[in-house]
């Protein structure tokens, strides 16, 4: 099983982008995450779980963790099972989510989510960015 380090990408709550988001590790406790920096808005804060997330019991039988995996992964795995044609990236296209973006500067994304009616947050190989589209 892997273990987090720094430099690596969990997802975080973020409380500038209202949103849980990749961050990557900035600092370690032991084998948590204790400071994090936001991909999206590249802001620094402790690492805490999305609102309303369940706290583990102590007590009672072990579960085994799940550890997040890096972005490169993620996007590797999402390329692999998507059927979709890759598009060139433009701000007056229409992506849903699943639709694969040929960026000029950030190489080939999958849109991952749509955010305020005309932002897409799309996983690329290296990075998670929040992109304009429907202008």
């Amino acid at each position: 099983m892997a273990s987090l380090s720094v430099g690596q990408d969990v997802k975080s709550y973020c409380g500038k982008c209202k949103m849980s988001l990749y961050h990557t590790i900035m600092v370690m406790e032991g084998d948590k995450p204790k400071k994090v920096q936001c991909n999206t808005c590249k802001a620094n804060h402790a690492f805490r779980d999305a609102p309303g997330a369940k706290k583990r019991s102590t007590t009672g039988t072990r579960r085994k963790r799940a550890v997040s995996k890096p972005v490169s992964e993620l996007w590797k795995e999402a390329l692999e099972s998507s059927t979709k044609r890759s598009r060139a990236y433009s701000i007056r296209e229409v992506f849903e989510v699943g639709d694969i973006v040929d960026h000029v500067k950030f190489g080939t994304g999958i849109v991952q989510a749509l955010m305020d009616g005309d932002k897409v947050e799309v996983m690329f190989q290296n990075d998670i960015k929040t992109l304009v589209h429907k202008k």
